[in-house]
């Protein structure tokens, strides 16, 4: 992955959106899957407003001294509906409803046609992070197994096809955005643990295919679900599917690890690749100090080489008060610096 120095540190996707870009309590209360209008922004100014925000969650990132750093994902209702709504083959008018790990039921995609992308979804995104700032870029895509659990089949006899094609179209994606200025493309799957038996039977041949001919390093991302919508307690200490992703052709693997308070020994199985770890709690109300930081991240450095580890959140950073985040995100900074100078 591209190292502006030992321990860069970084965030999964997400930052705050600002309360008058978006209802923030509509957003609270679910993940969207489908189209959701939090926007508090008439259409005919929605994109600069955007636009606007980005800036701030650029320039947010980069004062709180973040080294890769994205758009903070501030176009979209959720990590994945923006990008899986677009693709042709998907009815949004009537949703289909699948139950969320929390149990409930919610709108998601239905699949009535052969999944294709249409059109680019997020390159003007890229090109415009890439305008406004010199930090390395990451920019994140849902993963195609993730995207095949949160809709309805009503079309594909074989589930593995229809992961194929999702796959395919997150390729396309991908490589454009490879040609925007992206130097790092993500692709998050945290619904690989949800179907453990299908994601070892499917999800990394489809991995391998959404990242095929990227030149760019790549990364996977998995979770245990926001800490907004999943509180500590009822979150497991380990990954049902982790070990597999080390067949993956990604570069790197991202994982939460603070709030669920993960048994750090699965690193071990990760040691070929680059690790982001999540050090950061944010189901914690308070910032973490500088200290506490390090201290997991020393904790992470006991399983992994130090040009192994990239320091980051736990992912669901766009729940949380800006200011919260915002000082987070300096002690985030803050912490690798202090280990980044005792290894020196």
């Amino acid at each position: 992955m591209t190292r502006p120095h030992l321990l860069p540190t970084t965030v999964v996707g997400s930052y705050p959106q600002p309360d008058w870009l978006v209802n923030r309590e509509m957003l609270s209360k679910s993940v969207p899957r489908v189209r959701m209008d939090i926007w508090r922004v008439p259409e005919p100014w929605l994109e600069q407003a955007q636009d606007d925000a980005t800036i701030v969650a650029i320039r947010d990132m980069e004062r709180a001294g973040i080294d890769i750093i994205t758009d903070g994902e501030i176009r979209r209702e959720s990590y994945s509906n923006r990008f899986a709504t677009a693709l042709e083959g998907i009815d949004t008018v009537i949703p289909g409803q699948v139950k969320a790990r929390s149990g409930h039921a919610t709108p998601v995609p239905r699949v009535v046609g052969k999944i294709r992308r249409r059109e680019a979804v997020e390159v003007r995104d890229m090109q415009f992070l890439r305008a406004n700032t010199e930090r390395v870029a990451k920019i994140t895509l849902p993963g195609p197994f993730t995207m095949s659990q949160q809709a309805v089949n009503e079309y594909y006899r074989d589930e593995e096809e229809l992961v194929m094609d999702y796959a395919a179209a997150v390729n396309a994606e991908a490589r454009d955005l490879e040609q925007a200025g992206a130097d790092i493309i993500q692709l998050d799957e945290p619904w690989l643990r949800n179907d453990p038996e299908a994601a070892k039977r499917i999800a990394v041949k489809a991995i391998n295919r959404a990242l095929e001919g990227l030149e760019v390093p790549t990364i996977v991302h998995l979770c245990f679900g926001y800490a907004a919508l999943v509180p500590g307690e009822t979150k497991p200490v380990g990954y049902s599917f982790l070990p597999q992703l080390a067949d993956s052709v990604a570069d790197a693997i991202s994982i939460e690890a603070a709030q669920p308070k993960l048994d750090l020994g699965v690193l071990k199985d990760l040691a070929a690749k680059q690790v982001l770890l999540g050090v950061i709690d944010l189901n914690d109300p308070m910032p973490e100090s500088a200290e506490v930081v390090a201290s997991r991240i020393r904790a992470g450095l006991k399983f992994l080489a130090p040009d192994k580890l990239v320091p980051a959140p736990d992912c669901g950073m766009k729940y949380l008060p800006r200011a919260l985040a915002f000082a987070k995100l300096k002690a985030l900074s803050a912490g690798a610096a202090m280990v980044r100078a005792a290894l020196a």
